[in-house]
């Protein structure tokens, strides 16, 4: 049986992420950007793969915009994700962000700080969809 994603709510923006660790953090963005009036969409994928196709489908189809967010670093479900948009005619229109770890050693600190200093929390998330606006 394919894995399958669960999308939080329906809006002009969609946070897509790989796992669920930084759930909370892609909540605590949309809850920002919300009380900011921008519509947004948490979809919680599940797994980096195999990638749930029909909830990436359809939140392209829904979606001005999409970010994926995910705790690996350059190469991984945020190219996965961009990759199956290119090979299905899915990018026309749609602006496309991937926030993931750096590509770069990073000094020893707490999950938290790495976290910040990556950009994988709110204030971070909610920037970079700003900046799509």
């Amino acid at each position: 049986m394919p894995a399958r994603g669960h999308p939080e709510g329906q809006g002009w923006l969609a946070v897509v992420l790989a796992g669920r660790a930084r759930l909370g953090e892609c909540l605590k963005a949309a809850d920002m950007l919300e009380a900011q009036g921008v519509s947004v969409t948490v979809a919680d994928a599940r797994f980096a793969k195999p990638l749930d196709e029909n909830l990436i489908r359809d939140l392209a189809h829904g979606h001005k915009t999409l970010i994926t967010i995910e705790e690996g670093s350059r190469g991984g479900f945020g190219s996965y994700v961009l990759e199956f948009l290119a090979h299905n005619d899915l990018m026309d229109g749609l602006k496309v962000r991937t926030l993931h770890l750096p590509d770069v050693f990073q000094d020893h600190d707490s999950p938290e700080k790495q976290y910040e200093e990556a950009g994988l929390v709110a204030s971070s998330i909610v920037a970079i969809a700003i900046k799509t606006l």
